[in-house]
């Protein structure tokens, strides 16, 4: 182990703090995940009592929600995921941030790779979050009849 300076270790604290505030926004977008999943997954439940008790149009419109549903949970758990391997390559990058400053090892390519891998995770988990949301949306379209469009109000 070479010796370190203290105005090294500062250094490497401010270089570390990027990392760092990627992964506040990736716990942030967990989160927001995690309430959406929670929320579907009240959904599902309802949606499985309805499906034995259901027949004809109203069954039929029962199981393409229920289609819906398993779609939008697949997406989120995908998200999830990436989220989470995208933390852990932020953890990696911050570890090896100081282990390059603190030993003779030359790290900086596992920094790069690593921060890299966590953004191209997190953008990924980014396209399923948008994914999941247009299902939502589509899903949730209400039937023409009920705006009733041909009224003047």
């Amino acid at each position: 182990m070479i010796p370190v300076h203290t105005g090294v270790i500062a250094q490497t604290i401010q270089l570390a703090l990027a990392p760092v505030f990627v992964l506040v926004a990736i716990g942030n977008i967990m989160n927001i995940l995690t309430t959406r999943l929670g929320r579907i997954v009240d959904r599902s439940r309802t949606l499985q009592g309805q499906h034995g008790q259901t027949t004809g149009r109203e069954h039929d419109m029962v199981v393409i929600e229920l289609r819906y549903v398993d779609r939008r949970i697949q997406l989120i758990g995908r998200a999830l995921l990436l989220l989470v391997i995208s933390g852990l390559a932020i953890g990696v990058t911050v570890a090896s941030l100081f282990v390059g400053e603190l030993t003779d090892l030359e790290t900086g390519n596992l920094t790069g790779l690593t921060f890299s891998l966590a953004i191209a995770m997190l953008m990924m988990a980014l396209v399923y979050l948008l994914l999941e949301t247009r299902i939502a949306a589509s899903s949730l379209r209400l039937p023409q009849e009920l705006l009733e469009l041909e009224r003047k109000i």
